[in-house]
């Protein structure tokens, strides 16, 4: 309420993105909390009326593009840096083709532009994930697609009055995965209050490692941690000001790129 009373058309649905009216402010609230992963709006019916990063990168272009002072946009596909804080395979593939399928909407516009500058970078490694050699590596990472929901939403659906049928039916359905009744069993430990697992984001305890543990012995993927990493990142630039960047530079260094690449 109090955004429209400032003048602001409040969007709440992805159908939303059809009406907006040219020239006025706009702000998305799409969710209480953070957006959905990508994989779940997309096997969720409770979320499928969430727009997708490239539909709100679009819908911010448009909105902008015509400005006379141009334009500064920032998309952030930041449930791939929740994912692999969760240690969660699917949910990060699944959101890095998102933010893929965003930058390819982002360049449409710049290659067509001819005056727009695209950084594409990230602000850090995270949980450096990798595939396991073995005779089978191949088709167990395949297996991957093949999950339906997210780690975060297959762990919280179980609560401590499951049984290890139940579990083992439960992981089944959501990740095509047979648990032995120990794995079962040692999972439902965390929920009779026997473990907890702290990790950021993970603010319900809720047993990510130990189920990217069971993962691992069927999709050959392994983690180094549950943290940020101090690796190298990748920064690529296209457009008017990209000679400016360097083949190795600090992330602070980017601000100065960006004003130097400013016709302002």
């Amino acid at each position: 309420m109090l955004y429209r009373k400032k003048g602001y058309q409040v969007l709440k649905e992805r159908n939303h993105l059809k009406d907006i009216k040219k020239g006025e402010k706009i702000i998305g609230v799409f969710s209480t909390g953070a957006l959905p992963y990508s994989i779940d709006r997309t096997s969720l019916p409770d979320f499928k009326n969430t727009p997708t990063l490239a539909e709100m990168a679009k819908t911010a272009i448009d909105q902008m593009k015509d400005h006379p002072g141009g334009f500064v946009l920032q998309v952030e596909g930041g449930k791939v840096d929740w994912s692999a804080h969760a240690n969660d395979v699917a949910a990060l593939i699944h959101d890095q083709l998102a933010f893929d399928e965003a930058v390819k909407t982002v360049m449409d516009f710049a290659e067509k532009d001819g005056n727009t500058l695209v950084i594409i970078t990230t602000d850090h490694g995270n949980a450096n994930p990798g595939t396991i050699y073995g005779a089978d590596a191949t088709k167990k990472f395949n297996s991957i697609s093949d999950y339906k929901y997210t780690n975060e939403y297959i762990l919280n659906q179980i609560h401590k009055d499951f049984s290890v049928k139940g579990i083992k039916d439960w992981i089944y359905e959501g990740n095509q995965l047979a648990l032995n009744d120990d794995e079962a069993k040692h999972l439902l430990s965390f929920y009779n209050g026997l473990e907890k697992e702290e990790g950021l984001y993970n603010y319900k305890k809720l047993p990510f490692k130990l189920y990217s543990d069971i993962q691992k012995n069927r999709n050959s993927v392994g983690w180094i941690s549950m943290d940020h990493s101090g690796d190298y990142v990748e920064v690529a630039a296209y457009g008017p000001g990209s000679q400016l960047l360097k083949p190795f530079i600090k992330n602070t260094d980017l601000h100065d790129l960006m004003l130097k690449a400013s016709p302002l």
